[in-house]
């Protein structure tokens, strides 16, 4: 794997004729890291899903470079949709609209909807308004582990399988963007993230979903996911820390450490954008293969709070039920 400065016009420039080329390139965004095929590509998009082990019910979201050319990839933009995108594009939060035939049906998961951004990441933008074409993209990590928001968790995760990353530095909010979708009664929320619930309650009315899906209509709706490797045990603080071959991660400076082998703070200061910007480094981190297990610190679920407990939430689930909230 190449590891190339994105900010080199080259550098991009190699980038492109890989993607042209029916490749797939890892590249920076303002969340996380993403691993991108050219989007109308059904056969480099499908490289995407092989290289991640991404089962192909789990849809994947387009970037584009602005909102010119959306009605290119989409049928209908809802007024609520318009209103959201002079606000937030470009930036983290991801729209699901019915989609035109152009975008092939692997990107969807076969859905007749698909989600869509704009990256505010200046490596992104001008990777893709150079390439002239969207970009489908996950994010580049094995399917269901924690995302990369560095370029050497890029390069861990796939060495040899990817051909090239552009390093754009560490991710700014070091979460995935919110994804959401439009209907008659408002705006129903698929997955929390960089955009906070009470954000977007200031411009549209927020609805909550009915009862669960059994189709995956947006990244990140699996019950598990964004998973260490070693099992992950949401507590209320230190004291609920019993084992001391453990890891374990912090909301703030404890003021009595617990008795573990590694600790990381996600902020002294109890800032919850500092804490989501630090979030998915420090808990690679201390996934280590001398613990048996890693203990999360509960956070404030308000703000970007609520995106980071959904995600500590699914984690906990991938090797055994989550401790009861004493709270």
């Amino acid at each position: 794997m190449k590891i190339l400065d994105g900010k080199n016009e080259a550098s991009i420039a190699e980038a492109i004729m890989l993607l042209e080329k029916g490749d797939i390139i890892a590249f920076p965004t303002e969340t996380v890291y993403g691993l991108g095929a050219v989007a109308c590509n059904a056969y480099a998009v499908a490289k995407i899903f092989e290289v991640k082990r991404r089962p192909h019910f789990d849809p994947l979201i387009v970037h584009l470079s602005g909102p010119q050319r959306l009605e290119e990839y989409v049928e209908h933009i809802p007024p609520e949709a318009e209103r959201l995108i002079k606000i937030f594009w470009p930036g983290p939060l991801t729209m699901i609209f019915r989609k035109r035939p152009i975008i092939p049906d692997i990107v969807t998961a076969g859905l007749p909807t698909v989600g869509v951004r704009v990256p505010s990441h200046p490596v992104a933008l001008d990777l893709i308004k150079m390439l002239k074409k969207p970009i489908a993209a996950p994010s580049a990590n094995q399917f269901g582990y924690m995302s990369p928001t560095r370029v050497h968790h890029v390069a861990k995760s796939f060495a040899e399988r990817v051909p090239l990353v552009l390093d754009g530095g560490n991710s700014k909010h070091g979460i995935e963007s919110t994804i959401i979708s439009f209907h008659e009664g408002g705006v129903l929320i698929h997955r929390h993230g960089a955009v906070t619930l009470e954000e977007l309650s200031e411009h549209v009315r927020i609805i909550e979903k009915e009862k669960p899906s059994t189709v995956c209509q947006a990244p990140g709706e699996l019950p598990y996911h964004y998973s260490p490797l070693k099992p992950l045990r949401l507590v209320n603080g230190p004291s609920d820390a019993t084992n001391a071959n453990s890891s374990y991660l912090a909301f703030r400076e404890p003021a009595r450490p617990p008795r573990v082998k590694y600790i990381k703070v996600l902020s002294s200061a109890g800032d919850l954008r500092e804490a989501a910007s630090n979030f998915f480094s420090f808990l690679i981190e201390l996934d280590r293969d001398d613990v048996d297990m890693i203990y999360a610190e509960r956070l404030p679920e308000k703000g970007i709070g609520r995106a980071i407990m959904e995600r500590l939430k699914k984690a906990s689930k991938r090797h055994g039920s989550p401790l009861p909230d004493n709270n």
